[in-house]
């Protein structure tokens, strides 16, 4: 199994991909023989007409695979079997370069995730620094950034520096979801790979094939993501996404008035916040105490003195993480709205393209057979602005009364 078989239907992406790992290799090779590349010292640029680049820029909608995709490179330039030489693909999955990289632990392949509203200056400068020394071990310097729209403006600033002068062997991989969601400076000095959300039907075979997931239920949790990896295997294997998916989806034929309206939209926020405290609250209670026990505290004891300003820190990324958690939760729900609004306009104009919501096919043909087709337009736009609405960070109490006032059948 090759580090490419979890990009799924991503075919033109992987050969290019696979093209770069292959000039990838061929650079290092000269360079370690002492040949003509050995003394370039300008990185890839040593190698005229190559496919290979310092810097890739990811894009394409959620769940089509941007950050896999990016892995799977990683593991690709660091990939030492031996097959290479018999002209196979780097990208084996079997050899220690690319099995590290996959589950984390390669020294020269470093994965930056957020768990936080926004990437700052001080991580992108520590990255920056890393990236001036050369591999340990591997044969390039791999950093990974999952998410580059959380760039903040000045971090932005620092990562433009080792973008527009880039050390000798190291590579930077972003992934956003849209070019625009990264500064023009960058995005210009990057090589743009375009994903595409992948097929229901090879959604539904990786989980099958890789999960072990129930052909049914697979094939349900991909129609209902719409070939969104991620969500698709937790809705195919947690009961819990799949009650909440289903009390999120009876909104529509719930909410006739005011009050219903109101009711059903603190009963989201309600929902996102449990959400949110079961995903952060087992680790923030071992960080805190790692914390405490690194300051010196006993246990169950006072912190010593002067230690009172690094646990506000961590209580301050804490509170950060908990509301990026109920963020994401909320912005799920609302994806699943706009989902089942998609299928209700899809009936109201006679499409015969196949529902997402099958699971909920009653409540689709009731909303579409007494509804028209501009209020579901302009409750699919109600939806949208809400989502803006909390990415500019309003109240999401706020953003989502106002939605489902909007929502009313009534």
């Amino acid at each position: 199994m090759t580090v490419w078989e979890d990009l799924v239907g991503q075919d033109g992406v992987t050969e290019q991909l696979v093209a770069a790992a292959r000039d990838a290799d061929a650079y290092v090779t000269a360079a370690s023989s002492g040949g003509a590349a050995a003394s370039g010292g300008a990185g890839t640029a040593a190698l005229p007409g190559s496919a290979m680049t310092h810097a890739w820029l990811f894009t394409g909608p959620p769940g089509s695979g941007r950050a896999t995709a990016a892995r799977a490179f990683a593991a690709a330039l660091q990939c030492v079997s031996p097959d290479r030489a018999l002209g196979g693909a780097p990208g084996c999955g079997f050899c220690d370069g690319c099995h590290t990289a996959l589950v984390g632990t390669h020294a020269d392949v470093e994965v930056v995730r957020t768990d936080q509203l926004s990437i700052g200056a001080d991580t992108t400068r520590e990255l920056v620094r890393r990236t001036q020394l050369s591999p340990s071990g591997g044969r390039w310097q791999v950093i990974v950034l999952e998410e580059a729209d959380r760039l903040t403006e000045s971090a932005g600033n620092v990562l433009l520096k080792a973008v527009e002068e880039p050390a000798p062997r190291t590579v930077w991989l972003l992934c956003a979801s849209s070019v625009d969601d990264v500064l023009p400076t960058i995005r210009s000095r990057c090589r743009l790979l375009v994903l595409r959300t992948p097929p229901v039907a090879a959604v539904a075979d990786l989980l099958i094939r890789r999960d072990g997931i129930e052909p049914e239920t697979a094939a349900t949790a991909a129609r209902a993501t719409q070939g969104h990896i991620d969500r698709a295997r937790r809705l195919a294997t947690d009961e819990r996404a799949r009650a909440r998916r289903a009390a999120v989806l009876r909104l529509p034929v719930r909410i006739e008035q005011l009050g219903d309206a109101l009711k059903a939209a603190q009963e989201l926020i309600d929902a996102a916040g449990t959400d949110a405290r079961e995903a952060v609250e087992e680790v923030d209670a071992r960080e805190t105490e790692e914390m405490r026990a690194a300051l010196g505290a006993s246990e169950g004891g006072r912190l010593p003195r002067g230690t009172a300003g690094v646990m506000k820190d961590l209580e301050t990324r804490q509170k950060r993480r908990a509301t990026r958690a109920q963020r994401d939760s909320l912005d799920l729900a609302l994806v699943d709205l706009t989902s089942f609004y998609r299928d209700v306009l899809a009936r109201q104009f006679g499409s015969p393209v196949a529902l997402a919501n099958e699971d909920v096919r009653d409540a689709v043909e009731r909303v579409a057979a007494t509804t028209r087709p501009e209020q579901t337009l302009r409750r699919v736009e109600a939806v949208l602005r809400c989502r803006r609405a909390i990415d500019r960070n309003v109240a999401p109490l706020l953003a989502v009364e106002a939605m489902a006032v909007t929502l009313r059948t009534g």
